[in-house]
């Protein structure tokens, strides 16, 4: 099965180009998939069998000063990507984030109404899921993840998610992509179990210290914890445990 991966330099871009064979990861040079006439051209001529479209503008607090950037890329682009992807007949596994919730309840299961997300990247990114619908043979994963270090000084408590490090999510979404043929589902939860941010970033950041997320200066919802059940039965379904 051949793969294009758009968003190949980014976090996860660069772990899954290094777990998946048959991935062809065009540089943003190559693929800006903010044009439409560029995504169609390079789709035509590599001829995927499936589109990973894993390219967005993630920069939370740079999106409530840069709306209209974060739209181009975020919802334009993911247009210009299912377009690109219909005319060809290639299947698209769409990236998406935790952030389409509104954070009051936590424990989201795929079929729950995502309600209004807190900030701006959040309501991108539900729009674009909108927009990834649209391909004929979809899968959109929800998901969150950190650098394989926690980047920052001071981590929330206060703050509930279901992340974790890129380089323990990243297998878990090139497993779904591997065998997203069988899994019959088109939205799944890919991540661990709820904690706290801070809870997270101690794993590896002992020295991390506590804050809340109301000193942030961007609007952060409380508890966007997903439910990962769905995925942890399909799981079984395609890896079944050997008999002893």
């Amino acid at each position: 099965m051949k793969i294009l991966l758009t968003g190949g330099s980014g976090r996860l871009g660069t772990e899954l180009r290094a777990l998946l064979p048959n991935v062809v990861a065009p540089t943003h040079a190559e693929l800006d998939i903010t044009d439409a006439a560029q995504v169609d051209r390079v789709v035509a001529q590599e001829r995927p069998e499936l589109i990973i479209h894993a390219a967005a503008y993630t920069d939370v607090a740079g999106a409530e000063r840069q709306r209209e950037a974060c739209w181009k890329v975020n919802v334009e682009g993911t247009r210009h990507v299912v377009h690109a992807a219909n005319a060809l007949g290639s299947r698209l596994v769409y990236i998406s984030t935790d952030y389409v919730f509104d954070g009051i309840q936590g424990d989201y299961r795929e079929e729950d109404s995502p309600g209004l997300p807190v900030n701006y990247y959040g309501l991108t990114k539900l729009v674009a899921e909108e927009a990834a619908r649209a391909a004929r043979r979809h899968l959109i994963i929800r998901t969150s993840f950190r650098p394989r270090m926690f980047p920052y000084a001071v981590a929330y408590s206060d703050a509930y998610t279901s992340q974790d490090y890129v380089d323990l999510i990243a297998p878990e979404i090139a497993l779904a992509v591997l065998h997203v043929a069988e899994l019959e589902v088109e939205t799944l939860h890919i991540a661990t179990e709820r904690k706290s941010v801070f809870e997270l970033a101690r794993r590896r950041s002992p020295e991390v210290q506590e804050g809340s997320r109301t000193t942030a200066g961007t609007p952060l919802p409380r508890d966007v914890s997903l439910n990962v059940q769905r995925w942890q039965r399909l799981k079984r379904r395609i890896q079944p445990t050997p008999n002893l």
